[in-house]
């Protein structure tokens, strides 16, 4: 048996964004349909770490069943040194034999793959003619999604602010050059929502960054920073009016901060929470009306790192990328 090793830069080269946001389609379907099985991840976060690590294990039927696990740690203080702050690995495994099928680097799994799926969000919830991005944050998330939203909606204009300026004016620099449309770094958080009509926050904030009263009618947001209990992005003003969206209930109702600290203040309940894929199979309805407000709220889920990892092995299969180790 041979499995199939790929390293971040072959991920990078196989795992297009325009692909992935259509494998990650697909596997919001196939969990609307009752065809995905994933528990919570588990978290081990050692006292005298300054890092947790993540392990996430998912199974998906259907014809090619498969078995995924993703191992990762992630460690905020990475950005520091010039490292991203998720490392670690996808294992895929056959869901039919069990066999391990492939490895790939995890960092560039879960980039590509966030992106993918606020993507997806946006694609199903943004008014059509949303062109107005407001990033905050600056860091790995960030780029990616400025790739990824470009995918789905024509943009006019970006603006980028993150915790120190000179961040925002590197991101900006750095990405100019990616895209057709001024990127504008500004020095608050409420001047880069002001007038934005598509709103991405990919920070490692404890305390909300985003306030109601600087969004705008009709804007949509996606909220990707945090997975945990007691650390949010979004402000409880801000989940009571929007219409929320998220990947799974069940992550929201256990992982997300942006969530359950707003139900703590009765802002919000379980009722107000609808799942992704249920809006794409119909079953739910999404936007709904030009002015709502609405909010997807990403904690990343297992099944899109098996998806994403089977998109890239068998391209790399295919295309003979990759190192194949001998594994018996």
């Amino acid at each position: 048996m041979k499995v199939l090793v790929l390293n971040q830069s072959e991920v990078e080269r196989l795992l297009l964004m325009h692909e992935c946001i259509a494998a990650m389609e697909d596997v919001f379907i196939a969990l609307a349909r009752g065809e995905v099985e994933q528990p919570l991840r588990t978290i081990f976060r050692p006292p005298t770490v300054k890092g947790v690590m993540a392990m996430m294990p998912a199974f998906r039927g259907g014809e090619r069943p498969l078995f995924g696990l993703k191992a990762i740690c992630v460690f905020p203080g990475n950005a520091a040194i010039g490292k991203d702050a998720h490392q670690g690995g996808v294992m895929l495994f056959d869901g039919a034999t069990g066999e391990l099928l492939a490895v790939a680097n995890a960092s560039a799994i879960t980039a590509i793959r966030t992106a993918a799926v606020s993507a997806l969000a946006t694609k199903a919830l943004a008014n059509e003619d949303a062109g107005d991005l407001a990033l905050i944050g600056a860091g790995v998330q960030t780029r990616k999604h400025l790739e990824s939203i470009a995918c789905v909606r024509k943009l006019r204009r970006v603006r980028v602010a993150a915790s120190r300026f000179e961040s925002a004016k590197l991101f900006a620099d750095e990405m100019q050059p990616t895209i057709a449309v001024p990127i504008e770094p500004v020095e608050t958080v409420q001047e880069a929502i002001r007038d934005a009509n598509l709103i991405v926050t990919a920070t490692t904030a404890r305390e909300p960054v985003v306030k109601r009263e600087w969004i705008s009618a009709g804007a949509h947001i996606n909220a990707i920073g945090t997975f945990s209990p007691k650390a949010r992005e979004i402000d409880s003003a801000t989940m009571a009016a929007a219409r929320v969206f998220t990947d799974r209930r069940e992550s929201a109702f256990n992982e997300a901060g942006d969530y359950l600290l707003a139900a703590q203040e009765g802002m919000i309940g379980p009722e107000d929470v609808t799942e992704l894929g249920e809006v794409l199979i119909g079953s739910n309805p999404g936007r709904t009306s030009r002015n709502e407000i609405t909010l997807f709220k990403s904690l990343g889920l297992a099944m899109e790192d098996l998806a994403a990892t089977f998109h890239a092995y068998e391209k790399g299969r295919d295309e003979n990328i990759g190192s194949w180790i001998e594994f018996d």
